[in-house]
């Protein structure tokens, strides 16, 4: 059995899952709208980390200076920093997982680019050597699932005997090439997202990071995870929800649905994927669940979108919350779900993550309340 014993969410929210919550809590967002950004044509609505606050908050953890660091690693050597602190890490029996669908590419803008930092495995190693941790760190970059699978991989390690506890951490940053990349799909709004809405017109980018610890123990708070692969296109998700309908019901075998709190969708607010995302709830018939979408405070996090979304749930779950869909009014999909247009309060003991992401891939995992 596998407890999560610890976690830390930095976003333009906050430098801690507590503050985040609290926000979210509220209603405030991290979204803004931007001119010009990366000296790029036209108004981007995104959400970025204050990183003169991060700068200090670095020094005031660290007691040391982060300009050796570049945005990305300094981020989430913070969030690695506050997660794990009074854990031991230092052992073999502990593993790092890390999540991130570009890590330091704000490299390639600077035309940096035979600099070994671009390297996933090099950002994973370095987080993980500067925590003294001995072993050779995982990484996981699945486009937009990669925080859910590097939860799944780190549970699964933990299940088989291989490690006894895993830090499992990921994010990434706002650059110029991931603004041009979506906006080139036509998949960004230029206002704040409205997921599962009507009047929903596209995608907002936001950045963050965040840290979960999970460990062998007596508690279970991870009961399952499922990855599935429709391969349907190489951008937009299966019209029949194959992918995530097969994770849904791997998942959902031994769970009592009526025990369901919550589902925490992916809800980027585009057309398709949240047609896709509703079809897949209905074919499992959860149709009655309370669905909340969190894009609508950090915007699309990509490779921390899982994690955060997992841990920021998990926290909800444990105060008895439903969270807010912010920017939902009216259902914009064809199927009737049950998306949530206020905080509400709930006993039951299960929420279910449900993610989606370029290339035809789609996790699921649920979790269950602390006892």
């Amino acid at each position: 059995m596998i407890e999560i014993v610890s976690d830390n969410i930095i976003s333009p929210l906050g430098f801690s899952t507590e503050e985040n919550f609290q926000n979210v809590l509220n209603f405030k967002s991290g979204l803004k709208i931007s001119d010009g950004i990366f000296s790029l044509d036209g108004n981007f609505c995104l959400s970025a980390i204050d990183w003169n606050l991060l700068d200090l908050e670095f020094e005031n953890f660290f007691s040391k200076s982060p300009s050796q660091y570049l945005k990305l690693e300094k981020a989430l050597l913070l969030t690695v920093g506050k997660a794990i602190k009074n854990i031991d890490v230092t052992d073999f029996r502990t593993g790092f997982f890390f999540s991130s669908t570009k890590g330091n590419i704000e490299l390639l803008d600077k035309n940096q680019f035979s600099d070994s930092r671009l390297n996933l495995w090099y950002t994973a190693k370095m987080i993980s050597s500067f925590f003294n941790n001995p072993n050779i760190p995982i990484v996981i970059s699945n486009a937009c699932v990669s925080g859910l699978c590097a939860i799944i991989s780190a549970c699964r390690a933990i299940s088989s005997g291989m490690i006894d506890k895993a830090v499992v951490f990921g994010g990434d940053i706002l650059t110029k090439f991931t603004l041009s990349g979506f906006s080139s799909l036509k998949a960004l709004s230029n206002k704040p997202c409205r997921p599962f809405d009507i009047e929903r017109n596209g995608l907002n980018l936001g950045e963050a990071v965040s840290a979960m610890v999970l460990k062998k123990t007596d508690s279970e708070n991870y009961i399952a995870g499922s990855i599935r692969q429709d391969a349907y296109h190489i951008s937009s998700p299966s019209k029949t929800a194959e992918g995530a309908f097969n994770a849904l019901q791997e998942v959902l075998k031994n769970i009592d649905k009526n025990n369901i709190a919550f589902i925490s969708a992916h809800g980027t607010a585009t057309i398709f994927n949240d047609e896709m995302e509703a079809t897949a709830i209905s074919k499992a018939e959860l149709s009655e669940v309370p669905i909340c979408a969190l894009k609508g405070y950090f915007g699309h996090t990509l490779g921390a979108a899982g994690l955060l979304e997992t841990i920021l749930s998990y926290y909800a779950l444990n105060k008895g919350v439903i969270l807010k869909t912010l920017g939902f009014e009216d259902l914009g999909v064809s199927k009737k779900i049950k998306v949530t247009t206020k905080n509400d309060t709930t006993d039951k003991q299960y929420f279910v993550k449900l993610i989606s992401g370029f290339g035809g891939v789609n996790a699921a995992a649920v979790f269950k309340k602390k006892n």
